[in-house]
């Protein structure tokens, strides 16, 4: 049983409401008997998966999944297999820029708030696979703010195998990243786009995003 299976084998039999904040990360820790490193790697399997929400500052909270209740696993699976890193780069470069274009027109104060957070969250940033977590939440979070539920759960998709494909395989570096890492203005250009309400700037910044985490990660492409 994977660390992400037990977390959600303890979740159903919590007993917790949607929209009810789940007990703090080492209190969950210590619960289930596993390192907060696993629990973070497993609570984010399961925020791809819809079924929990983390916000800067509050927590996390489990989230309504509406009926039908699907299961993305052997999918994920088998894309993740016949997936190549600059397939999952060609793939959010389609999709995200579109994502952001709808987001500067229906996302709502309390997603462009939690925007915020999240790019001053990143530039503070201990250590690598804490700026990822931050940023994976970013990207889903203007994805949710299409309002777009069928939008939403392609992202999810693409997403979780993306960081199968791409971040999985990286030599990850014990700090975080540099004061001067491009993605901070990068994605302050975005934010700021869909401050503005501004559909083309969003999709232009996304685009421009992408493009420079694809030149960055994929070197030798």
């Amino acid at each position: 049983m994977t660390t992400r299976d037990v977390l959600a084998n303890w979740l159903a039999g919590y007993g917790a409401v949607p929209g009810e904040r789940l007990p703090p990360e080492r209190q969950l820790s210590e619960t289930l008997g596993i390192s907060r490193g696993e629990l973070r790697k497993a609570m984010t399997a399961l925020e791809t998966e819809g079924y929990v929400e983390r916000h800067v500052g509050r927590g996390t909270f489990l989230r309504e999944v509406t009926a039908p209740d699907i299961s993305y696993e052997p999918l994920l699976a088998q894309l993740s297999d016949v997936t190549s890193p600059h397939d999952a780069m060609i793939a959010r470069l389609s999709l995200e820029p579109e994502l952001a274009g709808h987001a500067a027109i229906h996302a709502t104060q309390r997603h462009l708030a939690e925007a915020r957070g999240l790019a001053d969250a990143m530039r503070a940033a201990r250590n690598w696979a804490e700026y990822e977590q931050l940023d994976s939440r970013l990207h889903e979070l203007i994805a949710v703010a299409t309002g777009n539920p069928l939008l939403v759960e392609l992202h999810r998709i693409v997403n979780a195998v993306r960081l199968s494909v791409v971040w999985s395989n990286l030599e990850i570096p014990r700090d975080g990243p540099p004061d001067n890492y491009h993605s901070f203005s990068e994605h302050d250009k975005i934010i700021s786009a869909l401050e503005q309400r501004d559909r083309r700037a969003a999709h232009t910044a996304m685009r421009n995003h992408l493009k420079s985490v694809r030149a960055t990660l994929l070197k030798d492409d």
